[in-house]
């Protein structure tokens, strides 16, 4: 039987895949951004694709009755905060810090090999690097001055505590932002990450890994913007 689903063209993509999590592995097949850009109807991001709104709405369905029983797991809506900054901390936090170094290296060989033949790959090269110095900052910063900010107004709700928080995570939104333009910009200049016939095996596997950190930052991000930092910038 069908899964009802509480959502039609003109849900916000972001409430979809609160609502529906396994909803984000789609969105990131049709190249619809859930995370920074998911505050905007269905419809719009559809038309911005060149996608027909009521194949998106089928194949949701579709998906939702392939899936009638998502894990709890799969759903950080009803988890207390401590226990999503623990998530976020462990799973995507220590994910950036073991891969972002490895790539890099794989980056920098992929350039400096095929750069001459492939210069898009240049840029590919200071992208990326853009990329992993703001994310290596973001993350430290969570951790040492925002996410105890968190913590510490579970347990005493204190105003100026609010205060410093709320204009942390205006910061950190607006580093979201940026990490999702240059996510987006590599994306675009490597073709959907699709490496060219001639490309070798490590050419293949740098190209692979980048759009893995795409998918991997897309979620660490949506659990950030739609899920925990709305528990403090509604009060």
């Amino acid at each position: 039987m069908e899964q009802k689903l509480l959502f039609d063209k003109k849900s916000l993509v972001r409430d979809i895949v609160l609502e529906f999590p396994k909803s984000a592995d789609y969105f990131r097949r049709r190249k619809i951004d859930f995370c920074c850009g998911g505050n905007r109807p269905l419809q719009e991001a559809a038309e911005e694709r060149n996608l027909e709104v009521d194949e998106l709405l089928s194949d949701l369905a579709k998906l939702a009755a392939d899936h009638p029983n998502a894990e709890e797991r799969d759903s950080w809506t009803d988890a207390d905060s401590q226990t999503l900054i623990g998530h976020i901390v462990n799973k995507h936090h220590a994910y950036l810090r073991e891969e972002l170094p490895e790539l890099h290296k794989s980056v920098i060989k992929v350039s400096r090999v095929h750069g001459g033949h492939d210069p898009h790959l240049v840029e590919v090269e200071q992208l990326y690097g853009q990329l992993r110095n703001e994310l290596l900052e973001h993350t430290a910063k969570e951790e040492a001055e925002v996410f105890p900010k968190m913590i510490n107004w579970e347990l005493g709700q204190e105003q100026e505590v609010l205060n410093k928080m709320l204009a942390a995570i205006t910061e950190l939104e607006a580093e979201h932002d940026g990490a999702g333009k240059i996510l987006k910009r590599l994306r675009d200049i490597t073709g959907d990450f699709q490496p060219p016939a001639h490309a070798c095996t490590t050419y293949r596997t740098t190209y692979a890994r980048l759009e893995e950190l795409e998918g991997m930052t897309f979620s660490h991000i949506h659990l950030e913007n739609n899920i925990l930092f709305p528990r403090y910038t509604s009060l």
